[in-house]
This record gives structure tokens, C-alpha cells and sequence, in this order.
């Protein structure tokens, strides 16, 4: 059976007429009431650069671009052959500067022992020089010994001093290299992802060379500019709403974290020049942590969205912003 012409171009025309009510119904619902705002944004999130501490060859490469990390896994590791040989003798030289404070102490020991006995030898002769039975010459060489051996056992702990401070500067160098050898390990800074991986095994990287950006994703914001009158009466942990462009039905919970204390011009990407000419201030609304955490996989940094805000706290959110609806 063919349909007339007509009757087709009839429900056509319903069909156009029924979108134009529905589309008119949707921007009517999303009319701002009196003391809500609405400010164009994007979705930025921290950026981390991993980078080395002390020049050297990557060795290994442990993650890829959009990997998820965490605070502390080990990332990337620079080649560290040389350096470990370098700990391995200086943990050599600890060792032979602790023997040498046990060869120094066991001299201490000795020399006190000759002390002893030199004391013991001059209390004897002094006992018989005055009974007439030794000469006035036997008492000065013992005097005489005596002295010397108090003077090696003074040289014997001055002996032990020096093999201690060796003894801790070999400790300190050893302390210095394990410090290095850690710093070739490279481990995440933050819970993230990996943005961009900057760096492959084998490159020879100077210090500070950057190996990898990280993207915390816990820690996200969206940045608009607002003029004077606008700007002034917002109070920084006002509750706000920021609604996505990819996800315009599923408003998301935030909260004002910052207020610039000075006004500035709008950036280029600002699209009229009437706009740009104006003093504007630039404002920081953060989405709640509790939703980045429930919605990781959603929120990325660059996604345009919608940031609104109200003047008065006491305002009710409309209908399409409630966080209740369904």
C-alpha cells in the first residue's frame, strides 16, 4: 500500500513540531532563576613531572601512558651498576676503619697496662731508694718510664679519636651513596595516572631530566572568569554544581576554592572581544573529592563543562542541578 504524500509530509511537520516543543520544554526547565550564575570552563586536573635527581642511563621503564599508580610504586629505575660498586667499597672501607678503632683500643688497653706497671715498678724503687738498697739513679729511670708510658697511652687514645672520625667519615660517604642509589629509583609522588611518558630505556637522562607526567585525579578544578559584581559576593566553600558537556544530565557536587584577590583580563580563549577587554576575575570550583573517587573513569582533564553558582546559600539548586534527581 503506498502512502500519500501528503499524509507523510503531515507527520514530518508533527514530528518538527514536537522537537521544537520538547527542545523549547529542556531550555525553559534550564532557565537560571534570579541569583544563579552560570560560567564556561574546563576540567583541569594537577600534573606531576617525575624527574631524575642525578644524571645517568634509564635502565628500566615499569608503566605506560594511562596506567594507573600509586603513591610509592616504583615507576622507573636508572642503571646503577657503577654506583653500586662504589657502595660496595665503601662498605669496605667502614669495615677496615672499624678494624682499625679495635687495633687503636686494643693499643689503649696495652699502653694502660704499661702504665700500670711503670707506676708499680717506681712505688718499689721509691721503697728502696729510702732504705739505702737502690741507687738515686734506678728512681729517675723509673720516673723516667713511667712518664713515657703515660705519654704512649695518651697517643694511644688520641690514636682511637682519629680511627672513630675515620670510622664516621667512611660511614658518612657510605650514607651518601646509599642516598644516590635510592634517588635512581624513581617512585610515584602521588596516587595518578600516567599522562605522558617522556623518556625510553637506554637514554642517557642529565639531573632533573623528566621522565614522566602524572595526572592526579583526586585532585581536579574548574577554572572560570567572573566580573566584579559576580566575583565579590562569592564566599570560598560555597557549594557549587558543575555539569559536563559529555555528561549534561549528571550534575556534579563542588565547592568554591578559590577567589583571586586581584582582577585580571580574560585569557585569549575568551571569544569576543567585548568579553576580553573586561576586568574579570578568575575563580576555582573544585568537584567534591567523594565523586572523583566514585567516578574516576568519567572526569578528564579538558573536558568543557558548565560551572554555576549562586549568590545567596539559601537559594534552592532548580530541578536539572538537584543531586536527588534521578
Amino acid at each position: 500500500m503506498k502512502i500519500p504524500r501528503t499524509f507523510t509530509l503531515v507527520i514530518l511537520l508533527a514530528l518538527g513540531a514536537a522537537a521544537v516543543w520538547f527542545g523549547w520544554q529542556a531550555q525553559q526547565a534550564r532557565q537560571l532563576p534570579e541569583g544563579l550564575f552560570a560560567a564556561n570552563g574546563r576540567l583541569e586536573a594537577t600534573e606531576v613531572d617525575v624527574a631524575t635527581k642525578v644524571a645517568g642511563r634509564l635502565g628500566e621503564m615499569r608503566v605506560q601512558e594511562g596506567d594507573t599508580v600509586t603513591l610509592g610504586q616504583l615507576l622507573a629505575r636508572l642503571d646503577a651498576s657503577e654506583l653500586e660498586a662504589q657502595v660496595r667499597a665503601a662498605q669496605a672501607q667502614v669495615e677496615q676503619a672499624q678494624r682499625a678503632v679495635d687495633e687503636t683500643r686494643a693499643g689503649v688497653r696495652k699502653s694502660q697496662s704499661d702504665v700500670s706497671l711503670a707506676d708499680k715498678t717506681l712505688k718499689r724503687s721509691e721503697e728502696l731508694v729510702g732504705r739505702g738498697f737502690l741507687s738515686r739513679s734506678k728512681l729517675d729511670n723509673d720516673q723516667t718510664t713511667k712518664a713515657g708510658a703515660e705519654a704512649g697511652a695518651a697517643q694511644a687514645r688520641s690514636r682511637v679519636a682519629e680511627a672513630g672520625a675515620a670510622v664516621a667519615s667512611a660511614q658518612a660517604r657510605l650514607e651518601s651513596l646509599q642516598a644516590t642509589l635510592a634517588d635512581l629509583s624513581l617512585k610515584a609522588p602521588i596516587n595518578g595516572r600516567v599522562l605522558y611518558r617522556l623518556a625510553q630505556a637506554g637514554e642517557v637522562l642529565p639531573a632533573g631530566g623528566k621522565v614522566l607526567t602524572l595526572v592526579d585525579l583526586s585532585d581536579m578544578y574548574m577554572t572560570v572568569y567572573l566580573p566584579t559584581d559576580l566575583a565579590g559576593q562569592l564566599a570560598i566553600g560555597s557549594e557549587a554544581r558543575i555539569v559536563l558537556d559529555a555528561y549534561p544530565d549528571q550534575p556534579v557536587p563542588a565547592t568554591i576554592s578559590f577567589v583571586a584577590p586581584k582582577a585580571q583580563f580574560t585569557p585569549r580563549e575568551v571569544e569576543t572581544r567585548s568579553e576580553r577587554e573586561k576586568l574579570m576575575f578568575r575563580v576555582k570550583v573544585r568537584p567534591d573529592a567523594s565523586w572523583l573517587a566514585a567516578h574516576r573513569d568519567l572526569a578528564k582533564g579538558g573536558m568543557p563543562g558548565v560551572a554555576y553558582l549562586r549568590k545567596d546559600p539559601a537559594l534552592v539548586w532548580p530541578a536539572f542541578l538537584s543531586l536527588a534527581q534521578p
